[in-house]
């Protein structure tokens, strides 16, 4: 049963104990990543009698949950990642909202939960978003959304549950690596896979991210930002990073990427560069491309340049590729002009500096 949402209004609680002003801005001063949270969450309920009912904004708080609660024994969990940003001209804007909401939904029916209809997850973002507005930092920061949902239902039998809540956070960042912008470096996984042909690759759920950290940590402990996946069934061909996509700049302007093949999440700022680059006379080409040719391509100078993209980092240049039998460099090891050109045009797309000629940027007031 699905509720008729132009119906569903949100009812607003505003918060009775919001973080001191004070103590705020305090925290704005040295802005991490996901460690800081608004005042507010916006919260819907779901189950198959009554379809989407009870939209709130309140207070954030935690929730209470069964001990059976089937997200904890069968991980029916969908999450996705996206960001508001304060313009020049001080409004509040969401970068292409109408595609986390789509990706939202691919993942839901993958895990077998109910979709989100895109007018309802929205509004609960945009309703977030304009309550807690002062959250919104300035200049190079901004508001990481985290809209997500998960199943409820106290039932120990292997089925789809019968309810869920959907919910949306919101956490003020920084950059995304502790660097900055400098380029970051790779740790290839030769013994984990993050996704298999058939699996949830292309799902954004959180059991995909949990197998990464084994191999997330390993390549920490060899001094690398993050780790880069082979695929699951020749442990040749480059896949993605732990939670960003990936691309390959040449020496004659052709750029590579890996196709998406149900095991890649299908990045939404990756489908952003792919876009722009073409606009920008460069031959984008999704092909397997494998660990070895990778090597090579960066020995001989064939490849120019690398980066990664996502939400989180948005573009980030890639120096430096460890693994098992040593490393290798990309160009000079910084960040190369393509990738810096790119990241600028996206950056300032996102931030209102560069005119949008695609209509990806949205204003919160508006929705």
């Amino acid at each position: 049963m699905t509720t008729d949402t132009a119906m569903l209004d949100f009812t607003i609680v505003p918060s009775t104990t919001p973080m001191a002003e004070s103590d705020r801005l305090r925290a704005f001063d040295n802005l991490g990543f996901g460690t800081l949270f608004t005042d507010h969450m916006a919260v819907v309920q779901w189950d198959a009698d009554k379809g989407w009912h009870h939209a709130e904004i309140k207070a954030r708080a935690p929730f209470q949950i069964d001990p059976a609660a089937s997200v904890l024994h069968y991980a029916q969990e969908i999450f996705e990642g996206m960001k508001a940003y304060k313009a020049q001209d001080g409004r509040i804007t969401l970068f292409r909202p109408e595609e986390n909401a789509r990706r939202f939904n691919k993942s839901a029916i993958r895990m077998a939960m109910p979709e989100v209809p895109e007018e309802l997850f929205l509004k609960a973002v945009a309703e977030l978003v304009k309550i807690d507005s002062k959250w919104v930092p300035e200049g190079e920061g901004s508001l990481y959304l985290r809209p997500f949902m998960f199943a409820t239902e106290a039932f120990l039998g292997v089925r789809p549950s019968r309810q869920y809540i959907f919910c949306v956070i919101a956490s003020p960042v920084g950059p995304y690596f502790k660097g900055g912008s400098k380029p970051v470096t790779l740790w290839v996984s030769e013994h984990y896979t993050r996704a298999a042909p058939g699996g949830t690759g292309a799902a954004k759920c959180g059991g995909n991210y949990a197998a990464s950290l084994l191999a997330q940590s390993e390549a920490t402990s060899r001094g690398c930002d993050q780790v880069v996946f082979l695929d699951a069934a020749e442990h040749k061909w480059v896949e993605e990073l732990g939670g960003m996509n990936v691309f390959f700049v040449m020496d004659d302007g052709t750029v590579v990427t890996p196709p998406l093949s149900g095991t890649i999440l299908p990045g939404i700022t990756r489908g952003s560069i792919i876009q722009l680059a073409t606009e920008n006379g460069l031959k984008v080409i999704e092909r397997p491309y494998s660990f070895e040719e990778w090597a090579n391509d960066a020995r001989s100078g064939k490849l120019r340049e690398a980066f990664a993209c996502g939400t989180a980092a948005v573009v980030a240049a890639i120096g430096t590729v460890r693994h098992s039998g040593g490393e290798f460099v990309i160009g000079n090891a910084g960040t190369g002009m393509e990738t810096e050109k790119l990241r600028n045009q996206l950056t300032g797309i996102q931030r209102g500096t560069v005119a949008d000629g695609h209509g990806w940027v949205k204003d919160v007031a508006s929705l």
